[in-house]
């Protein structure tokens, strides 16, 4: 669909990132999200969309929205509903922002229920995408106080005499690996749980893929896949070159990449503030979500503008921060327990709304 196509079928646009945040300051862009309900094509054939966050410069005539920039992203329906009963923050934020610069009968429709995509899944949610930031944080603080000298050689991890797995094969042995740890625990009843994280909450097949394997599993892990002793020392010093390899190439990367102002603001305080303040807002909003089931994306409304404003301009530790963090990474586990939130999102209820919606939207 072209802009002028999705322009026509959206149902709402808010004005979000910090300025929906209420955590903007002077310099701060205007970031738009939305969702729209696709043509009939698309529902009856076989063309499919799922979002439209591309060349909005490109089309320009007749566009409705003239104001959308390229970092704004339109989500199709159906993508949109899904990605809200995983409870994903970036998607189901977008129902409780305040500053709609578009909304229509259909829009007002999706807003009233809003409220039957909270579940106590946000708890794995909102700290899964704060420890996301935590980790971006302590990267680029690593890389600051000890940053890589030279590019990994083989020599370097013992792989002079056999060559390393490529990542192709590294990945389709862990992708086996997890197949087999997965279906190991499918049918234990006290293990429902683990497997749900397993193939629900927690993306573990990408944390796999990510890191190296602990020492401390490696014999279980040949046991497991009937592997031979010499097969498991090369995935694991493989895998520690990959890693190694994959870092010095993101270091610069983030070295050509690094916005001039932000550099300088890591710079003195030893972090990047912007995830610091990123992560804290997220933790906070878990935790906020289990408690009062209700989800306040407008900072000052709040109470904590101002904090995260001070943590976003440097006016933290980075000790103070990570403080902080821990704090409410237990202060998540306490509301999670004592949540009377529903455990999931009733797919049902929300496979109907999605009918209703496109009825009334038409073709």
């Amino acid at each position: 669909m072209n802009r002028f196509e999705v322009e026509s079928r959206t149902i709402l646009i808010a004005l979000t990132g910090s300025r929906g945040y209420k955590l903007d300051i002077e310099t701060s862009d205007y970031d738009y999200r939305g969702v729209f309900i696709a043509s009939q094509p698309y529902y009856l054939g076989f063309d499919e969309i799922e979002q439209k966050d591309k060349d909005w410069d490109k089309e320009t005539e007749n566009c409705q929205f003239p104001f959308l920039s390229e970092d704004t992203s339109i989500y199709e329906l159906r993508k949109f509903l899904k990605l809200s009963v995983d409870n994903n923050p970036n998607i189901l934020e977008l129902l409780w922002f305040k500053d709609f610069v578009h909304l229509t009968e259909v829009g007002k429709i999706l807003l009233e229920h809003r409220e039957m995509f909270l579940s106590k899944r946000v708890k794995n949610t909102y700290s899964g995408y704060g420890y996301a930031q935590i980790r971006k944080l302590e990267t680029h603080r690593r890389w600051l106080l000890n940053p890589p000298q030279s590019k990994p050689t083989i020599e370097e991890f013992g792989l002079t005499d056999t060559p390393p797995l490529t990542v192709n094969e590294i990945n389709t042995f862990l992708e086996y690996l997890y197949q087999l740890v997965r279906d190991r625990i499918e049918f234990l009843e006290p293990a429902e749980q683990l497997y749900h994280l397993l193939v629900a909450d927690i993306d573990y097949k990408g944390i796999l893929k990510q890191h190296s394997l602990p020492d401390e599993v490696l014999d279980y892990t040949q046991k497991l896949t009937n592997s031979t002793s010499d097969f498991i020392k090369l995935l694991h010093k493989s895998q520690r070159y990959r890693t190694a390899c994959r870092e010095y190439k993101n270091y610069q990367q983030w070295q050509k990449n690094r916005n001039p102002k932000r550099a300088e603001m890591e710079a003195k305080t030893g972090y990047d503030c912007k995830f610091a303040m990123q992560a804290i807002r997220l933790l906070r909003t878990g935790i906020e979500v289990l408690k009062t089931h209700n989800l306040i994306v407008d900072r000052q409304e709040a109470g904590d503008a101002e904090e995260l404003l001070a943590m976003k301009l440097g006016e933290f530790s980075y000790e103070a921060i990570m403080e902080i963090a821990n704090d409410l990474y237990k202060g998540l586990d306490d509301a999670y327990r004592e949540s009377t939130l529903r455990d999931r999102v009733d797919k049902e209820a929300v496979n109907q709304l999605c009918i209703d919606l496109v009825t009334k939207m038409g073709w």
